[in-house]
């Protein structure tokens, strides 16, 4: 008893959390719930009023006397159509603005965590699970803010509505069937719990492992996925390719196997509605055959019409709970989508930079927060429009320049971070760079294009800037890629840029003059009055830039000033946050 009582609570807990996360409006759901009920509702008098018709007309009645139930048939078979539609209607509508919600809350909790960024590194091999956002992969962040977040939504059109209909429904049909038959009615309210209650009870149960199998492999191999498509080249290069691709693999395998698991038990449970429907018919015939049968038709015995209502409207009654079981399976797998969600809420709470403030504080000012993995003693962004950040690779450049956008805490106004990884969509080029600035217009997006060296390529290009990137950044090279990122900062509104890599996989000539005037205020390429921050392996001799931070193997960091020619500040260690 204690583990059912566990599993109603944990149910009831996790309905109230679904139902805050998406922000479920009563009203717009009982508009909804109304139209399904007048939708099932209209099938279910049609039902009864079609089988009083059949009765009646075998008793040759005048056609006048018949008259009223034609049109009433015509009517309720439109209505059910019509009615049918306009839930559709407003149970999308309600999924849809809740969906928004919760992918906006999500959102909100990855910015406010202070980790969400740094990822993995995707040819580690490591596919261990993600507990939170510090240790989420690209691709458990897309099954996150993607699938998860749809899985959540599909409840309100699958679960919600259709359950509250079912309850409905069910009601009006036992009722109905009640002033024909206290019997009949019994039979079909024991039916109807069958089918409405333990079928979809059991369907749940039987799909609740294979439900976590499902999601565990899913994001696993989109993750792995993501991994071989985005780095294939390192993967090759380090030999690791054909593993990534066989783990990848074995777990799209996995994921298949649950699901034809889940798919098997949940036929099973389906069988459940066609033996109820039997079931009452067959009980309601034989009620119907022990009431109307030995008294032939005498006064007060059962009417052919209430006979053919008693046997002919089980049929329909069913049909609201048909959908319950497809409803426990939605329920199962939003609860699994919630949990994953509601981690990165605990997370993102756990890391509120606003806390830091009752902690002590350092030499420096900065709040000590031992949740945090990341130093509070890292160097501020130094003086200077032109600055330069120079070190090997995984000295830690990236983490300052992340550093100084915020993103481990509160994001800083006016400062943008401009990752060397950063996404380029599937859409054309003008809506590649409006991400930067959204009312960038088509003479804007191509002069930023010709000013990153990209002019030439633009003249080939059939659409101009309206040409669509057909998978993203697959459709441009290694080069074009950097160029079109850069010139996607430049157009930003920022008023200060940080720039990681900008010049990686541009030719070599090419990067250096493009270093070059980036460094050089009175370039024209970026405005005098901004600050831009670029990190780079290695500076070209005839830069001028205002300050240089070298960064060295062991996270010592030093800043000089090149027109002074001395040190600005003694040499520092950078503790790196472990990834």
């Amino acid at each position: 008893m204690r583990d059912g009582a566990d599993v109603k609570s944990g149910l009831v807990g996790d309905v109230r959390r679904m139902w805050g996360l998406l922000e479920v409006s009563p009203a717009r759901l009982a508009v909804a719930v109304g139209w399904g009920v007048l939708a099932l509702g209209s099938g279910l008098g049609l039902a009864a009023l079609a089988a009083w018709l059949i009765a009646r007309a075998w008793q040759m009645p005048p056609v006048l006397d018949l008259s009223v139930a034609v049109v009433s048939v015509r009517a309720l078979g439109i209505s059910r159509g019509l009615c049918r539609y306009l839930e559709r209607l407003a149970t999308h509508d309600v999924a849809l603005r809740s969906m928004t919600t919760a992918r906006t809350t999500t959102y909100r909790a990855l910015a406010r965590s202070n980790s969400w960024l740094r990822r993995r590194s995707s040819a580690s091999g490591d596919a261990g699970p993600a507990d939170g956002p510090a240790e989420l992969r690209r691709g458990d962040l897309l099954v996150r803010i993607g699938s998860d977040i749809d899985d959540l939504g599909a409840v309100v059109v699958r679960g919600f509505v259709p359950i509250a209909v079912a309850i409905v429904l069910s009601a009006m049909a036992i009722g109905l069937l009640g002033t024909i038959s206290i019997g009949a009615a019994t039979i079909l309210a024991v039916a109807l719990a069958v089918a409405g209650i333990v079928a979809p009870w059991l369907s749940a149960l039987a799909a609740r492992d294979a439900e976590r199998a499902v999601r565990a492999d899913r994001a696993e191999f989109t993750a792995q996925a993501l991994t071989v498509l985005d780095h294939a080249a390192e993967l090759r290069v380090a030999g690791k390719l054909d593993t990534a691709v066989a783990a990848a693999a074995a777990a799209g395998r996995r994921a298949v196997a649950a699901e034809d698991t889940a798919a098997t038990r949940s036929a099973w449970a389906a069988a459940a509605m066609p033996l109820s429907i039997g079931v009452s018919v067959l009980g309601a015939l034989l009620v119907g055959i022990a009431v109307y049968g030995p008294s032939g038709g005498a006064p007060g015995a059962m009417t052919p019409m209430a006979f053919a209502v008693l046997v002919l409207l089980p049929l329909s009654a069913f049909e609201a709970v048909g959908t319950l079981p497809a409803a426990a399976q939605s329920l199962t797998t939003a609860r699994a989508a919630l949990r994953q969600l509601t981690a990165i809420e605990r997370s993102a709470d756990s890391q509120d930079p606003t806390a830091r403030a009752t902690h002590p504080l350092t030499a420096n000012g900065r709040a000590a927060d031992t949740r945090n993995p990341l130093p509070a003693d890292l160097p501020d962004l130094p003086d200077g429009r032109r600055i330069a950040v120079i070190g090997p690779s995984g000295a830690g450049k990236t983490t300052l320049l992340m550093y100084w956008a915020g993103l481990f805490g509160t994001p800083e106004p006016g400062v943008t971070f401009f990752a060397e990884d950063a996404h380029l969509f599937g859409t054309s080029v003008l809506e590649n760079l409006r991400v930067a600035r959204g009312d960038l217009t088509e003479q804007e997006a191509e002069t930023a294009l010709r000013t990153v060296g990209l002019g030439d390529w633009l003249a080939d290009l059939t659409d101009g800037v309206r040409t669509v990137l057909d998978g993203g950044a697959a459709a441009v090279s290694g080069g074009q890629r950097r160029r079109i990122l850069l010139a996607r900062a430049l157009i930003s509104p920022a008023r200060v840029l940080l720039l990681d890599e900008p010049t990686e996989h541009v030719e070599a000539e090419a990067g250096a003059q493009l270093l070059c005037e980036l460094l050089d205020r009175n370039s024209g390429l970026v405005a005098p009055d901004r600050i831009v921050v670029v990190v780079t392996h290695q500076l070209p001799p005839d830069q001028r830039a205002d300050v240089i931070m070298r960064v060295d193997e062991s996270g010592q960091v030093t800043t000089v000033f090149p027109t002074a020619g001395i040190p600005g500040s003694a040499p520092r260690e950078i503790p790196l946050p472990t990834h």
